[in-house]
């Protein structure tokens, strides 16, 4: 339930990558969500989410009214008690982000707001929940997103949590340039750690990409935290899941097949790391379709510029983490383990030639 972000790969390089998101004022409050859901969002947030029936129905034919009963499974404070409500942040297909500000200490933070009518069936009702309770679960480390409480109201469902106001990694990446391997050991290091940590309690992420990483502080690269659990969920040992959810260039060969567990994250990881040191990604094509038979089929392009500047050490931990076969691939420990990644490992500390980086053109 994040931004809206699509993109399309033309020649070598990653262009049109593009979210809804506005720096804009607009009027605060119920009167900004209303305008912006006037009109039905026609880009689906995350492009691989399975479509939803229109209705649910009940033994005996009769449609579920979602709107009788609380979403959160009880009465809350009202949000406007508590916050004021202000410009938007970002908007997806379910929610619009706004800025917050906290009326008894002037504390800002974000607010994602989610309008009960979209919640259609009894899954996407238990999809809201789900996420509040993951980010409850989550919450405390460092590098994920707190959240400070969750209200309904007649119409809405908020979510607030943490401001995040340095922009996104993919951005932030792009904007400076240059950047040498070991920075992005230790960008990478960051994300699987928060893979690592999810996997610890129990939980999927199951749409880790670039935009759902916001800076903190645009300042700080490395003040990362990871956003948008909205297709999280909680999983066991062994658990074997099939629904395919996701985003076209990051998601798992194993679960276009519908037959996967918490390895998926590893390999979306393994992609935005690829990402970061070339600047485009290692499956892509011009058809939705062409991706999935890339991603498929699992060539791993090593040859093109800029890989042979490139050290061994990167390339063995990229094709260990886009390991076709799941049980083969690493784990997230077994990733921050690894030599070019861990504390003092072996990644080089040269700058890449900027010819051979995502350019600021190439990103327009």
């Amino acid at each position: 339930m994040g931004n809206t972000c699509r993109g399309s790969f033309k020649g070598n390089y990653f262009q049109g990558y593009n979210t809804t998101c506005s720096t804009s004022d607009y009027p605060p409050s119920q009167q900004l969500i209303s305008q912006e859901f006037s009109e039905e969002t026609t880009k689906k947030d995350t492009l691989l989410a399975p479509i939803s029936p229109t209705k649910k129905f009940d033994t005996m034919g009769r449609g579920i009214d979602h709107q009788a009963s609380y979403v959160l499974g009880q009465k809350t404070p009202n949000i406007s008690e508590l916050y004021t409500l202000g410009r938007k942040l970002g908007q997806g297909q379910f929610g619009i982000t706004c800025l917050c500000t906290e009326i008894s200490t002037g504390i800002d933070y974000a607010c994602k707001s989610i309008p009960k009518r979209k919640l259609i069936c009894k899954e996407d009702v238990e999809d809201v929940r789900r996420e509040i309770q993951i980010m409850h679960h989550l919450a405390g480390h460092k590098n994920i997103v707190t959240i400070r409480g969750a209200y309904e109201d007649s119409l809405y469902v908020h979510i607030v949590m943490d401001l995040c106001s340095g922009g996104e990694l993919f951005d932030r990446i792009i904007q400076r340039g240059h950047y040498t391997e070991r920075k992005a050991a230790e960008l990478t290091k960051i994300i699987v750690g928060v893979v690592e940590a999810c996997h610890s309690l129990g939980v999927m992420h199951r749409d880790l990409k670039p935009e759902n990483f916001l800076l903190v502080n645009k300042d700080d690269d490395f003040s990362l935290k990871a956003i948008d659990f909205g297709l999280s969920v909680f999983f066991k040992p062994g658990e074997v899941f099939t629904d395919v959810v996701g985003s076209p260039y990051y998601v798992a060969p194993e679960v276009l097949l519908k037959q996967y567990g918490p390895e998926a994250d590893v390999w979306t990881a393994g992609v935005i790391l690829y990402i970061l040191l070339s600047g485009v990604p290692p499956f892509w094509a011009e058809t939705q379709q062409g991706i999935f038979d890339a991603v498929l089929k699992g060539y791993i392009d090593f040859d093109s510029d800029p890989w042979p500047l490139i050290s061994d050490s990167a390339k063995d931990l990229i094709q260990k983490m886009l390991c076709s076969r799941p049980s083969e691939r690493l784990t997230a420990h077994e990733v921050l383990c690894h030599p070019w990644i861990c504390e003092n490992g072996v990644a080089p500390d040269r700058a890449l030639d900027p010819v051979f980086l995502v350019s600021n053109n190439s990103l327009q």
